[in-house]
């Protein structure tokens, strides 16, 4: 089967065929010199749309305008974009219009050095206008050009420095850094797809990534603008001996490094879920509490799902972990119903991983998580959720009339079965009998 790699190199192939020059071009370049795997494969050409889409017999103009056309194979894409320099931003994401030009001008119309270079993939040569290969080896994230000029063209890519830094491990140049600062507030003109989108890669980068690039939206003044709900947790305390750690802030980056292997969702829920600390921070008998904090957090993690256009099953799942992430506090001490209610949950192993983090967050240990987890292995998933015993039909067929009432009966007899209590169908119409003859 061909792999994306391939495909990109059988175009550039063809577009040279055809008298064009083409060439590998971006982050792909940037990663194939770092010796990563790139995620996808990007193609500069001289070639105008119209003739690469002459060229292929099956594309898309995803911005014809801008010389960008899709070229399919197949599940597989390449992206194919026309040398061109750009024109002013005036909405501060892309250029009011483009002139097709050649390869140093493409370099220089784009982001940083690292993602300035282009890749000859038959001779193996790298063009490098802008000294992308220097930073590339110094580990450095610099922008071409004059940093203000970079960021006023398209405000994202501040933030994009700050996830490029995450995932390479590269430290940003200090003139690149000090235009993020001085133009930090921008970013909230930003979409918010389009912060989500770079918030997630920071999100689920390596643990340690995930720590720098949430350290350094701080330092830089991003995190003011994008979350001022985490700017917030700044300075609000927490009592020793549960938190040696530090303040709500501390805690919770700690939290979101812990998380191994975390969805977008979890890490997400591990950076909000204790947004309501600041607002319920109280005092009492000289011990700091933070009473309902878990509920406030929810109805915050919502909004700011809300601001970042997340879907309805993704909000679900993330104010789900918010407001959950204390039950488990107290597992050892949970009646076995309640406990395999946790268990059957859709989203359970999240929930878990999440109070691991956060106890390891805490400066305790992942031992109540192990024995929590060993127990739920333990368990088939007929002991965890089994059919109920009794059903509404059955209530009807004993005589009773339906109304709100069914569902209490229905829960009581059913916590009564995952106890223990109930094991047969003629228990569980015994339990109900014994409930309506109270009532």
């Amino acid at each position: 089967m061909v792999t994306q790699k391939q495909l990109a190199e059988a175009v550039i192939a063809r577009l040279r065929e055809a008298g064009h020059e083409a060439l590998l071009a971006g982050g792909c370049v940037r990663d194939l010199l770092l010796g990563r795997t790139p995620k996808d494969y990007d193609v500069a050409t001289s070639a105008r749309p119209e003739q690469v889409m002459a060229l292929f017999p099956k594309t898309v103009a995803v911005g014809a305008a801008f010389g960008v056309v899709v070229v399919i194979e197949g599940p597989l894409q390449i992206e194919v974009a026309t040398f061109r320099s750009d024109a002013d931003y005036t909405d501060g994401r892309r250029p009011d219009h483009v002139t097709f030009t050649d390869a140093r001008h493409d370099a220089l119309r784009r982001d940083f050095t690292i993602n300035g270079l282009f890749l000859d993939p038959q001779s193996g040569e790298v063009l490098d206008y802008v000294d992308g290969r220097k930073d590339l080896d110094a580990r450095i994230i610099r922008a071409i050009g004059q940093p203000r000029d970079r960021f006023a063209e398209d405000h994202l890519r501040m933030l994009r420095a700050v996830r490029f830094s995450a995932e390479l491990g590269f430290e940003i140049e200090r003139g690149t850094a000090a235009a993020v600062r001085e133009l930090a507030s921008k970013v909230a003109l930003v979409s918010g797809e389009r912060v989500a989108a770079e918030i997630e890669r920071i999100l689920t980068a390596l643990p340690v990534g995930r720590r720098r690039g949430l350290e350094l939206m701080d330092s830089l003044g991003l995190m003011r603008v994008l979350l001022p709900e985490i700017d917030a947790m700044h300075g609000t305390k927490q009592g020793l001996p549960f938190h040696p750690e530090g303040d709500v802030f501390t805690h919770t980056i700690l939290c979101v490094e812990y998380l191994r292997e975390p969805t977008f969702e979890l890490a997400l829920a591990g950076l909000l879920h204790d947004l309501g600390k600041p607002s319920t921070a109280d005092v009492r008998e000289e011990r700091r509490t933070f009473y309902g904090h878990e509920r406030i957090g929810e109805g915050m993690a919502a909004k700011i799902c809300g601001r970042l256009r997340l879907s309805t099953l993704q909000t679900r799942r993330v104010t789900w972990l918010v407001r959950s992430h204390m039950k488990l506090m107290c597992c050892d001490e949970m009646r076995e119903a309640r406990l395999k209610r946790m268990f059957a949950e859709d989203g359970f192993e999240e929930l878990a991983e999440l109070w691991r983090a956060d106890c390891l967050a805490s400066g305790g240990t992942a031992e109540a998580y192990e024995n929590l987890m060993a127990r739920y292995r333990a368990m088939g998933r007929e002991e965890v959720k089994p059919s109920p015993l009794i059903t509404g039909d059955d209530l009807i067929r004993m005589g009773l009339t339906p109304g709100p009432r069914f569902r209490e009966i229905l829960e009581q007899v059913y916590d009564a079965q995952l106890d223990g209590r109930a094991t047969s169908k003629e228990d569980a119409v015994a339990l109900v009998r014994r409930i309506a003859d109270q009532r």
